[in-house]
C-alpha cells in the first residue's frame, strides 16, 4: 500500500493545480465537477453546508462561522483553500485535519477515474472534502468557494445559507475587470429560497446581489445595514470587524442553531484553537513587532497597511513577494515608500519573477533589495531591523506559507 507522501506527490505533481500554474489549472465549466459528484454517489446532496464566497475574507469568516457552530456543540466540517503548510488544511472537522489513511484511501480507489477524466487538483480536492464529510457524518459544512463562484468546483451543493462578503477586483483575467461583472460571477453561489448574506453594501454591486436574489426568491440580507453587537474576536487584523460581523449575522440566520450569547463569544474568541486558522494578522515576534499576513490584492491590502500604520515603530521592514497575475505596480504603490523593502519570490511556478519585481521597485524608486528566495529575504529583514522597527511579510500566500 501506498504511504501519504508518495500520494501527496503523486497529486501534487500529477494533477493541474491553479495556485501552481494559474490559468492552465481553471475549468471554465463544471461538468466535469458534476460527473465526478455523480460518480461518487452525491455525497454533497447528503449534508447540510453553507457556501461562502467574496473577494477578501472569505476564509476568515468561513473559520469564524465554524468556530461558533463548533463551539456550540455540533461537529463542523470546514473546506477552504489554499492550504499554507499542509495539504490536509483544507479538509478538517472541529479543526482536527482530514486523516492521512483517509487521503490515501480515496485516491488509490478513484485514482483511475481521477487520471481518465483529467480532474484538476481544486476537483479532486472538492470531491474528497464532500465524501469524507458525508462519511464522518458531520452535522454541518462550511465551504469556501476556490475563486468567483457561478462555475467554482464548490458550487454543486445546495446549502442552508449563502454568504457573500464583498467584492473586489482580483481574479480579472477570469471574472471580469468590473465589479458589477465579478459580482454577477459570485453571484453564482445564490440558491432558490435560500438566504444570502451581503457582507459589504457597495453602490456597483448591491442591485447585481437584489436581481439574481429576486430572480431565485432568495432572502437577501446586507451584513452592514443590520444592527448587531460589537463583537471581539482572536483575529486582531482591523479588517477582522467586517468579518464578524458578517459570521454573526450569518449565523442568526441559519436555521437549526439557537445562537446563545456566550457561545458566541467564546466562538470569536477562540478561532485558532478551535479551527486552526493561520495567516491572518499572525504575530511572528513582538521585539521587533513581527506580522505575517496573507492580504494580497489591493482591498485586502489597504486595510492591513492602514493596521501596520496604527502602530509606533521607528523603521519598517517590509517581506514582499508576489504572483505574476497580480498589478504588482499597483499594489507596491500602497506600502509607505519610507519602508524598506526585502523583494523575493515564492517557490512555485506562478511567481513573479525577480527579475520584474526588481525593474517595478526601480521605476518606483523604493529603496529594496532583492533575494533569490522568501528565507533569505525574511532573514535579511530580521538582522537588519532593531527591537523598536515593525516586520512585515506578505504580497502573496505563497511568501507567507514559506516563512510559517
Amino acid at each position: 500500500m501506498e504511504n501519504y507522501d508518495s500520494i501527496l506527490t503523486w497529486m501534487l505533481s500529477h494533477l493541474p493545480m491553479y495556485q501552481k500554474k494559474g490559468l492552465q489549472a481553471y475549468r471554465r465549466d463544471l461538468s466535469r465537477m458534476r460527473d465526478f459528484c455523480s460518480y461518487l454517489n452525491h455525497p454533497q446532496n447528503q449534508i447540510k453546508t453553507i457556501h461562502v464566497a467574496g473577494t477578501n475574507g472569505k476564509g476568515s469568516t468561513a473559520h469564524l462561522m465554524a468556530s461558533v457552530i463548533q463551539q456550540h456543540g455540533f461537529q463542523v466540517g470546514l473546506y477552504t483553500s489554499p492550504h499554507l503548510k499542509d495539504f490536509r488544511e483544507r479538509i478538517k472537522i472541529n479543526g482536527a485535519l482530514i486523516e492521512k489513511e483517509f487521503v490515501v484511501e480515496f485516491i488509490q480507489n478513484h485514482r483511475s477515474y481521477i487520471d481518465s477524466n483529467s480532474l484538476s487538483f481544486f476537483e479532486m480536492t472538492v470531491g474528497l472534502a464532500f465524501s469524507y464529510f458525508f462519511k464522518k457524518k458531520v452535522d454541518i459544512a462550511i465551504v469556501e468557494v476556490g475563486m468567483g463562484g457561478r462555475l467554482d468546483g464548490t458550487n454543486l451543493i445546495e446549502p442552508e445559507l449563502c454568504v457573500i462578503t464583498n467584492i473586489g477586483l482580483d481574479h480579472v483575467q477570469f471574472l471580469g475587470d468590473s465589479l458589477e461583472e465579478i459580482a454577477r460571477e459570485k453571484a453564482g453561489i445564490i440558491k432558490s429560497h435560500t438566504p444570502v448574506i451581503i457582507g459589504l453594501t457597495q453602490v456597483e454591486t448591491q442591485a447585481v446581489f437584489r436581481e439574481k436574489a429576486r430572480q431565485l426568491d432568495a432572502e437577501i440580507i446586507f451584513a452592514d445595514q443590520v444592527d448587531v453587537k460589537e463583537q471581539s474576536s482572536d483575529l486582531k487584523g482591523n479588517y477582522q470587524q467586517q468579518n464578524i460581523h458578517t459570521a454573526v449575522v450569518g449565523l442568526s440566520r441559519l436555521k437549526g442553531l439557537k445562537l446563545q450569547q456566550e457561545k458566541l463569544k467564546e466562538g470569536l474568541m477562540n478561532v485558532v484553537a478551535n479551527t486552526g486558522l493561520q495567516g491572518r494578522w499572525q504575530v511572528l515576534n513582538h521585539l521587533p513587532m513581527t506580522v505575517a499576513d496573507v492580504a494580497h490584492n489591493r482591498e485586502g491590502l489597504e486595510f492591513t497597511i492602514d493596521q501596520i500604520e496604527s502602530h509606533t515603530y521607528v523603521k519598517l521592514h517590509l517581506v514582499l513577494g508576489f504572483v505574476k497575475d497580480k498589478a504588482v505596480d499597483k499594489i507596491l504603490r500602497l506600502f509607505p515608500k519610507s519602508g524598506r523593502f526585502y523583494l523575493c519570490s515564492p517557490q512555485i511556478p506562478r511567481a513573479m519573477s525577480i527579475l520584474n519585481i526588481d525593474r517595478i521597485a526601480r521605476d518606483l524608486k523604493l529603496n529594496y533589495e532583492i533575494y533569490t528566495s522568501v528565507d533569505a529575504a525574511y532573514s535579511a529583514a530580521k538582522n537588519q531591523a532593531q527591537a523598536d522597527d515593525f516586520i512585515y511579510v506578505g504580497g502573496s500566500t505563497f511568501v507567507v506559507a514559506e516563512i510559517l
